[in-house]
């Protein structure tokens, strides 16, 4: 067993658990969390996307050991307009993926505006340069939606942008 000291939302805890523990699992299983999904568990369909210090991070990739005394934002922690962007432009379907797609676009946010580029800008995005419809869903490619709800994801990103 290990220590894990995490803290998550923004509250300190502590978890006695197998080195082994996915951060998905120390989250769903060990601290009550279940908003972060478990979908494909091989970091390929972004259900369990959570935040790690802003970044937006795979939880089914990391060891909990790994994010210990790190800052961790799961769906539960979140406040933020993209929420009720989501539900104004129907960016959800059944629901499965929306805590990932969320804090997915959140993490997406802040890559875009420290500068970071995309497969769609190639370079660096120009001080204060708007997303295009095509910039936003190069940056939410990790986040599969089985419903095809990714019209209206793109509609709430875009509107929390402009």
């Amino acid at each position: 067993m290990a220590e894990v000291r995490l803290r998550v939302n923004g509250a300190d805890r502590r978890l006695d658990i197998p080195p082994q523990v996915s951060l998905l699992d120390a989250l769903r299983e060990h601290l009550g969390l279940p908003g972060t999904k478990k979908g494909c568990d091989q970091g390929a369909c972004g259900a369990c996307t959570v935040l790690a210090d802003g970044e937006r991070i795979n939880a089914c990739l990391a060891l909990a050991v790994q994010y210990a005394d790190r800052e961790i934002t799961t769906i539960e922690g979140v406040d933020h307009p993209l929420q009720e962007a989501f539900v104004r432009h129907d960016g959800f379907q059944c629901g499965y993926c929306t805590s990932g797609q969320i804090c997915s676009a959140i993490g997406m946010l802040a890559e875009h505006k420290d500068g970071m580029p995309s497969a769609v800008s190639e370079d660096q995005p120009a001080e204060g340069e708007e997303l295009t419809d095509e910039e936003i869903r190069e940056r939410m490619s990790g986040n599969i939606c089985r419903c095809g709800a990714y019209n209206g994801v793109v509609e709430a990103v875009a509107e929390v942008v402009r």
